[in-house]
Order: C-alpha cells, then sequence, then structure tokens
C-alpha cells in the first residue's frame, strides 16, 4: 500500500497535482439481483438495438452501477460525480480510461464510469471500446460477441448498426469488435478524428468514455490521445510500480489527466470489505 500510495504521489505531483480518486475494488454483492431482471430505469430506443442484459449476468460480472445502493456502488456514485463535474467545469464531454499495464481493472473501470453516469437523469453516457487488441466491454457487460469500432475503422459498417444499449437506462456502448494488430494506425487515423468529432457533438448532454489499451504495452494511446480533452489513470494497489505510474503520467504530459483511480484497493474493515476483483484480461 505504500509503496502504491508513493507512487501514485509523484505522479501528482509531475502533473500538477490533479485529483486522486480512489475506487474500492472487491466484489459487489447484491441481495435482490436476480439472473431474469434488468438494471430499472430502462428507456426505449428507435435507432439504437437494444440487448437487456439480465442484472444477475451484470452482477456476476462487477458492473456494480445500478445495483441496490451498497458500498460498491457508492463508490462508483463518488466517481462518476467527481468526472462529471471535472469535465463539466471545462465544458468536455471526451474522457480516456486507461492504466499503466494491462489486468489492472481499467476496463471494469471504464464500463462501472459509463455505467454511473448514465443513470443520472441529465446526461447520458457512450462508451467506447477502444482497445482494439484485446476488446473486452462486450465481455463486461454480457453482450453477444459482433462487430464493432474496428469494423467502422476497417470496413464500411455505419455506427448506428453498431451501437447497442444493454437495458441500462441512457447507457449505449460501441463495442470493440474484431481484435486487430495494426491498432495504434486506426486509432491514429482521420477516420478515427471524424467519429470522434461526431459522437462528441451529436449530443450535449451526452459523456462520452473511451476504453483504451495500457499506456506501456503500445502506441494506441499515444496516438489516439489528441482526439480526446482528458484521460483517467488506472493503477492497481500492491501491483503497479511507482516507476510505471511515472511513465505513464509522462506519456500523458500532451493530455489534461483528471485523476487517478487506486483499484483493487484494501481498506479498513467496517468501512469496505477488503476483497479484490478478478484480474481484468
Amino acid at each position: 500500500m505504500e509503496r502504491i500510495r508513493e507512487a501514485v504521489q509523484r505522479a501528482r505531483q509531475l502533473r500538477g497535482d490533479p485529483k486522486a480518486i480512489l475506487v474500492h475494488g472487491a466484489r459487489p454483492v447484491s441481495q435482490r439481483a436476480h439472473a431474469g431482471d434488468t438494471v430499472p430505469g430502462t428507456i426505449d430506443y428507435t435507432t439504437t438495438r437494444t440487448i437487456a442484459v439480465p442484472r444477475g449476468v451484470l452482477e456476476e460480472n462487477r458492473v456494480v452501477a445500478g445495483f441496490d445502493p451498497c458500498q460498491f456502488s457508492d463508490a462508483c456514485k463518488v466517481l462518476s460525480t467527481r468526472v462529471a463535474h471535472l469535465l463539466r467545469e471545462k465544458g468536455w464531454n471526451t474522457l480516456a480510461v486507461t492504466s499503466p499495464r494491462g489486468s489492472e481493472g481499467k476496463s471494469l473501470v471504464a464500463t462501472n464510469l459509463a455505467t454511473s453516469l448514465a443513470m443520472e437523469y441529465h446526461q447520458t453516457a457512450l462508451l467506447v471500446d477502444a482497445d482494439l487488441r484485446r476488446p473486452s466491454a462486450r465481455r463486461c457487460l454480457g453482450l453477444p460477441d459482433g462487430p464493432g469500432l474496428s469494423d467502422y475503422l476497417f470496413g464500411d459498417a455505419t455506427v448506428e448498426s453498431l451501437l447497442v444499449n444493454p437495458g441500462i437506462r441512457g447507457l449505449v456502448v460501441l463495442p470493440g469488435g474484431t481484435p486487430q494488430l495494426n491498432s495504434s494506425e486506426m486509432l491514429g487515423s482521420n477516420r478515427m478524428a471524424g467519429l470522434v468529432q461526431e459522437l462528441r457533438t451529436r449530443y450535449a448532454s451526452r459523456i462520452i468514455v473511451f476504453d483504451m489499451p495500457p499506456l506501456l504495452e503500445g502506441a494506441d494511446v499515444l496516438a489516439f490521445a489528441p482526439h480526446v480533452e482528458a484521460a483517467l489513470l488506472v493503477v492497481e494497489e500492491g501491483q503497479t510500480s511507482r516507476d510505471d505510474v511515472a511513465r505513464a503520467v509522462d506519456l500523458l504530459r500532451g493530455t489534461q489527466l483528471i485523476g487517478t483511480v487506486l483499484n483493487k484497493a484494501h481498506v479498513e474493515r467496517g468501512r469496505y470489505e477488503t476483497a479484490r476483483t478478478h484480474r481484468d484480461e
């Protein structure tokens, strides 16, 4: 714990003291979640496909936002409220979520963040799976396999045909699609830049969360960063090294880093459980 605190503190100093955001990564428990239930408050979509994911599937996959209030859903709400506030202060609506390395939980954080943002009645959220080498939004949300962002960038699919509502009010998902090896070239392309511009201007009340690849395992985030206004860095307690945090922050120096999420954290008993989430592959 001390090691990651020092790493985060160093990252804050390097970035001019961005706001640190703490999220506890224990497995959620919902006493009234059943396999046939969906998250309440669903709405009808006219052009976007709706695939209502059973609430029990979301719970099993640790998508906690929208469940009965507990310490886990409360942590997601704190995160989404602070993120929304920081973005609104600047008039921004695009956010990249990344981590120094893989398996630190950034995809699950991005999914829960987008879900929690969507649950607020004055806004909606779009989750874009931009981890084109290892897309995982479908797995996190329990959606069936199908085309996605890579099929739009590499083929002739339309965005409208790819968007999915998983039965959660206000949340739309653009899955990653077919895994690609040349992902950095695709994310840095003019076609991707045009897509981001279209998405960010289509609905004024919508916040767009991009689930990005790990920073230190390729050039994808560096290629894509100029297209978004802000970034959120996910680090894992007891796993992410101080050097990795410092390197990741340095690579993001051209992007506004609005905070750091400490994931899979051990915390004091009596306030939170001390279990950890599974590793995000």
